[in-house]
């Protein structure tokens, strides 16, 4: 006697069904990765919540203090203001600056024949160099007074600025300082334009687009997703701007006191005072640990809100150009 379809399909799914405790056995190779995470994530986290309701020094007990800290951060503290705006400048400018200059440099590498090996490493050669050293590198071809820039500048009857001694140029100067170092956004992206078809290219090309509508039109939204990627990861970077701006400052202050001398902290006149440098001097420095808690979390925070709220933007945008 032939089992109905019904019948068969009722066995086939009881045969797969799973059984009681299935959820066990991948609980236990996920163990790892999920200790990893609460230990060095969950926890952190969440103390550092409880650290940003206290006054806490480090030494003492933490005493309570409820919203006072995001009070003061909010409202009462001036530094916080304008390190606030400067990591915002940061993060608007080398977000734009750093996308538009490793896409073209991208674009050239990628119409290289000759040599190509030999310009991509030496385009990728300075992301390898440590902060410090970049920074100190930097430095020395900016120094108002003996840098190849001005002296080159002095060629052609240019007066060089004072750069990272003065405040007005401080921020352009670490903005040239992250571009020449982002070798590795320009990588990222070279793939993703090399990978792009060529029968795209020579379509476009019978039906008469020239380089510029070719790369508009073709190359810009095949390499979508990675220019997500090099938004996300600019303002991520620019949001946590610290060692740069430390050294950059010590640097040209003529001290060697980077952690604690409020001189050379901002040097000159705060213009390189970003969010997480004077959130490491609260708590570092004044041990303000309460305060700097809740500084980060207000960076956690705002770092998220940005990128959720771009990704977000650009899925629409996608979505909407789809339906047209």
């Amino acid at each position: 006697m032939t089992a109905t379809p019904h019948a068969a399909g009722s066995a086939l799914i009881g045969r797969f069904r799973p059984r009681p405790g299935h959820w066990i056995r991948p609980l236990v190779f996920m163990a790892p990765a999920l200790a990893g995470l609460a230990l060095f994530f969950v926890y952190p986290l969440g103390a550092l919540v409880f650290y940003s309701f206290t006054r806490y020094d480090l030494l003492n007990d933490p005493v309570w203090v409820g919203l006072r800290n995001y009070v003061h951060l909010l409202a009462g503290d001036p530094l916080a203001r304008k390190a606030a705006y400067n990591t915002v400048w940061l993060v608007v400018v080398i977000t734009v600056l750093r996308l538009v200059f490793a896409t073209g440099v991208a674009a050239v590498l990628a119409r290289v024949r000759s040599g190509a090996g030999l310009f991509r490493t030496l385009v990728y050669l300075p992301a390898l160099a440590p902060p410090v050293a970049a920074t100190l590198a930097f430095t020395f071809l900016f120094n108002p007074g003996t840098g190849p820039v001005n002296t080159v500048l002095g060629w052609f009857g240019i007066s060089g600025p004072l750069w990272f001694s003065d405040p007005a140029w401080a921020k352009p100067a670490l903005t040239l300082l992250t571009l020449w170092v982002s070798g590795e956004l320009i990588i990222i992206l070279l793939a993703g334009m090399l990978d792009v078809p060529a029968e795209l290219y020579e379509a476009a090309g019978l039906d008469g687009a020239g380089p510029v509508r070719r790369f508009w039109h073709i190359t810009l939204p095949s390499i979508a997703p990675v220019l997500v990627f090099g938004v996300i990861n600019s303002i991520i970077l620019g949001l946590q701007y610290f060692t740069q701006a430390v050294v950059a400052a010590s640097v040209a202050s003529g001290s060697a006191d980077i952690a604690g001398s409020r001189r050379v902290i901002g040097y000159p006149d705060n213009s390189t005072l970003t969010f997480p440098v004077w959130l490491y001097q609260q708590g570092f420095h004044y041990y303000n640990m309460g305060y700097a808690s809740a500084m980060s979390v207000f960076l956690f925070v705002v770092s998220t809100l940005f990128t959720v709220i771009f990704v977000q933007r650009l899925r629409r945008a996608s979505h909407a150009e789809e339906m047209s």
